[in-house]
This record gives C-alpha cells, sequence and structure tokens, in this order.
C-alpha cells in the first residue's frame, strides 16, 4: 500500500459499522435516561440518596446519548478522537459512582469490603481503556503527519 492510500484511509470519515454502533449507543442511552426518568418521575417519597442517585443515572445516560449524536454528526476523520472521548465518559462516570458509593458508605457509617472492590475493578477498567484511547489515538496521529508531512497538524 502506498503512502497516499494509507493516507487516504486515515482521512476517512466514520465507516457506516461505527456510525450504526453510535446511533445504537445514543438510542439506548436515551431510552434509559427516559426509563429511569419515569421511574423516578413516578415513586413519590424517595429517600434524598435515591433522587440524587436516579438524577446521577439520567445524566450519566445523557452524556453517553450526547456523545453518540455527536459521534454520528461528524463528518471529518476523528483519528480516535471518539475513543478518547468515551474513556474521558467512562471515567467520570466510574467518578460519579466512587464518590456517590463514599458518601453513601459515610452517611450509613457501614464499610462494604465488596463495594471497594467494585470500585476499584471498575476504576482500572475506566483507566486502562482511556489510556488504550490515548494512545491509538496518539499513533494515528503519528502516522498522519509522517504521510502527510510537517504542513498538517494536531486537529
Amino acid at each position: 500500500m502506498t503512502p497516499e492510500e494509507v493516507l487516504a484511509r486515515l482521512d476517512a470519515p466514520l465507516s457506516l459499522r461505527r456510525r450504526v454502533g453510535y446511533l445504537a449507543l445514543a438510542f439506548t442511552a436515551l431510552t434509559a435516561s427516559a426509563l429511569i426518568g419515569l421511574l423516578w418521575a413516578t415513586e413519590p417519597g424517595l429517600p434524598m440518596r435515591t433522587n440524587v442517585a436516579f438524577a446521577v443515572l439520567v445524566a450519566i445516560g445523557l452524556c453517553w446519548a450526547a456523545f453518540g449524536g455527536w459521534a454520528v454528526t461528524r463528518r471529518t476523520p476523528l483519528f480516535a478522537r471518539d475513543r478518547v472521548v468515551a474513556g474521558w465518559l467512562g471515567v467520570g462516570a466510574w467518578l460519579a459512582f466512587s464518590v456517590g458509593a463514599l458518601v453513601i458508605t459515610l452517611v450509613r457509617h457501614q464499610f462494604e469490603p465488596w463495594l471497594l472492590g467494585v470500585v476499584l475493578v471498575l476504576g482500572v477498567v475506566a483507566a486502562v481503556h482511556l489510556r488504550a484511547a490515548r494512545r491509538a489515538r496518539a499513533a494515528l496521529l503519528l502516522r498522519r503527519n509522517a504521510l502527510a508531512g510537517p504542513a498538517t497538524g494536531d486537529e
């Protein structure tokens, strides 16, 4: 494959398969947020921590839906930017879950060892995915810049 062919493949927008996947993600996240919102709206007298948990879950779902919509509407090559954004969303969701778990644990004055394990495992998974996404993006940008020459900068 010639450098021009490789550069043309790198400059291609998202494939149909990826677009359909991101569209499915957006609709699934919107549906989940709507169902959680409906459950939240139809249950009067919930404790404050349950209201906060529902609000956080709806917000996380809306963030993923917005991400899916953003990825589908991009007409330019993303060079794995979508993976980096998804990685940061995963870290943000993990952080929200971790803070919520910590607050509930402190309020209840009960330490749950299994909860610490879940928080740690989810944190490691989120961090590993973010690192892999950032490395993939860096490799693609490095390859693009090497093929295109010094005139093309980072996006």
